[in-house]
């Protein structure tokens, strides 16, 4: 006798066959699901966290772009106060050129008060040779902005008479886009004033 239905026991037969595959498989994601995030949690744990000063947890990630930036930011500090004031008659052109392009208007308008007051004339009259010796920054984060200080010991040689002067500026940087050669590390300088400048006594 013929019939319009399939055998029932082949169709339950291959429903429990697909029922139970689905079952195994979802089990076999679930486990490795859950190793997965287990094992991202212990690596997170271990490696991606640094302890601060106080206590906090900080991301790893972000103390290394800080340690990253800190010595960008010294580097740039150093840079630019080498070519503003590390010049003779024949270099501080170009070095002042330099040293432009490494800070904002303030910069510029230092400059532009040094040539009215007659400094940079005065060292092209006299032969002037003004020699950076020592350069000392301190970087410091207030509120989303950095903060620099930086002390800046040079000599100015003026043949037979040597002088030498501290000098203390300060100043903010800020992250802009690179651009080689001119600003290698991606900063401005801004705000920037010269706070004191004193004569060191002679160690003679």
């Amino acid at each position: 006798m013929k019939t319009p239905y399939k055998n029932i026991y082949s169709i339950l037969k291959l429903n429990r066959f697909i029922v139970l595959s689905v079952v195994l498989c979802s089990m076999g994601c679930s486990v490795f699901a859950i190793w997965m995030a287990i094992s991202t949690r212990n690596n997170a744990l271990n490696s991606a966290f640094a302890i601060n000063t106080d206590g906090s947890i900080i991301p790893l990630k972000l103390v290394t772009q800080k340690e990253n930036f800190q010595v960008e930011a010294f580097a740039h500090l150093e840079l630019f106060h080498t070519y503003f004031y590390n010049i003779d008659a024949n270099s501080f052109k170009k070095n002042l050129e330099k040293a432009l392009w490494l800070g904002n208007s303030s910069v510029d308008n230092l400059y532009r008060q040094k040539k009215a007051e007659g400094v940079y004339n005065r060292l092209l009259q006299y032969s002037l040779v003004q020699k950076v010796l020592t350069i000392d920054s301190q970087l410091e984060e207030r509120e989303d902005s950095y903060h620099f200080r930086t002390t800046v010991i040079f000599e100015i040689n003026r043949g037979s008479i040597v002088d030498t002067y501290e000098l203390v500026s300060t100043g903010k940087l800020l992250i802009v886009d690179r651009h080689f050669p001119h600003n290698p590390h991606g900063l401005l300088i801004t705000d920037y004033f010269e706070n004191s400048l004193r004569k060191v006594p002679s160690q003679n």
